[in-house]
């Protein structure tokens, strides 16, 4: 593997593809982490996710929320052309501002690097059940931090609707997508408020979501996120709707510890879907991820499986012409109406702390994981062919550590977990038949 400097402006992966390639930089580590972004870099990703401890795509690991972190994760690394995406976090603007910073002293023109900033603070709520400041507080202050970012004149997203937390809580993708669609609605309702017009913030609002084995549900949830967030903006009086920036990442819900190589591919037709759907930006989870922090093999492996859909497979956007428009369409209608009862409900927050959308997708869990009990869908390694050999491979000696997010306590935070562990811990209180080999 080369050890060379280079940069994605030099790579003909950035010209080959229409998405970005991000690879993760979340190793408590920084040196090690600085040493697996170089090498990254030099071998195809075009884009970086700096993922902070605390993170809802952290699980259990991610960098120090420290002001050196990114000074020391980025010597001697070129940003030209590289995306770089700082994953929702719950530090508050500590880290953007000390990226920003960064960008100034290194002299860096924030045009020629693709920026994403991410910010939910419902997402953050979602997963922790606290924030730094009451509702009332976070409101108002809001609007003024992101006119920061607005006049500013960097480019990218600053605003995000994060659907991950509520996917890898077991909710269904309408459950999920109503979610994103009630924060992006915050959002615009948020910049109203100012006294802006949304026109200005609308190219700097994005989506994220998770996509797990089903391609055909995964082009659904891409074309429903499409074709409903037009139609919320047209419902706020823009004639010329903005495209939804989506990035995407996939599934930690859909891996196994059991026979675990099978998480590639999973993995694998996740990020087709992704791929096929349109994602701005795209994430691939490494296999090992479920038994610790992947090594470099590891993350080699997930890096290359989206290589090879740009290298090897001839133009797989011209591929796309099976889609599933009708299941997109009733996918849509169904996560619009999840929607509107978020809004009767006073918005995704207010449902947090209620607790009224915990309890939709804790029902929405339940009746998914029956459905592995009744055989009526599987877990290849888990509730069929299920092998005894249950290895650990892949990652570095690295223990994950719990966060405990500092702020005030609002709502009892979203259970992230996975199917098999799911499915397994019923199996102790009522076993089934195993299908074996």
């Amino acid at each position: 593997m080369s050890s060379k400097q280079s940069h994605p402006s030099d790579n003909v992966t950035s010209r080959q593809a229409g998405w970005s390639v991000m690879q993760r930089a979340d190793d408590p580590d920084i040196e090690r982490a600085r040493f697996q972004l170089k090498e990254d870099i030099a071998n195809g990703a075009t884009g970086i996710s700096l993922v902070f401890e605390g993170a809802n795509s952290a699980y259990g690991f991610g960098l120090p929320a420290k002001a050196e972190t990114i000074p020391t994760l980025f010597d001697g690394v070129s940003l030209d052309g590289l995306h770089i995406r700082l994953d929702n976090h719950p530090h508050g603007r500590v880290i953007a501002d000390s990226f920003i910073d960064y960008l100034q002293h290194r002299r860096i023109n924030p045009t020629r690097t693709k920026l994403t900033f991410s910010t939910d603070p419902t997402a953050v709520l979602a997963t922790t059940g606290k924030l730094k400041m009451s509702i009332e507080a976070l409101k108002a202050s809001l609007p003024q931090s992101m006119s920061v970012f607005f006049s500013s004149g960097i480019p990218g997203v600053v605003l995000e609707a994060d659907g991950r937390p509520y996917h890898n809580a077991g909710a269904t993708p309408a459950q999920e997508i109503g979610a994103m669609l009630s924060v992006a609605l915050a959002h615009l309702k948020m910049v109203e408020e100012a006294r802006h017009h949304i026109i200005y913030a609308l190219p700097h609002i994005g989506f994220a979501t998770a996509l797990d084995e089903d391609p055909v549900m995964g082009l659904a949830k891409m074309r429903a996120i499409r074709l409903l967030w037009r139609r919320l903006q047209g419902e706020r009086g823009v004639s010329s709707p903005f495209p939804a920036v989506i990035h995407v990442e996939t599934s930690m819900r859909m891996m196994t510890r059991q026979d675990a190589f099978n998480n590639i591919s999973r993995s694998s037709i996740a990020a087709y879907a992704a791929i096929l759907g349109g994602a701005s930006s795209l994430s691939v989870l490494p296999y090992s991820f479920v038994f610790g922090l992947p090594d470099q093999t590891a993350r080699r492996i997930a890096r290359n499986s989206q290589l090879i859909f740009i290298k090897e497979l001839a133009n797989p956007l011209a591929k796309s012409t099976s889609r599933r428009d009708s299941d997109a369409d009733a996918l849509a209608e169904a996560a619009w109406v999840e929607f509107t009862r978020l809004e009767d409900e006073g918005g995704v927050m207010q449902s947090l702390i209620d607790g009224n959308l915990a309890k939709r997708i804790e029902e929405a869990r339940d009746l998914r994981l029956a459905s592995y009990h009744k055989n009526e869908r599987a877990i290849i390694g888990t509730s069929e062919y299920r092998q005894a050999d249950d290895r650990v491979t892949g990652i570095v000696d690295t223990k994950p550590v719990h966060f405990e997010a500092e702020g005030i306590s609002h709502c009892h935070p979203l259970v992230s977990g996975r199917w098999d562990q799911d499915f397994l811990e019923v199996q102790k209180i009522a076993p089934v038949e195993i299908t074996k080999d």
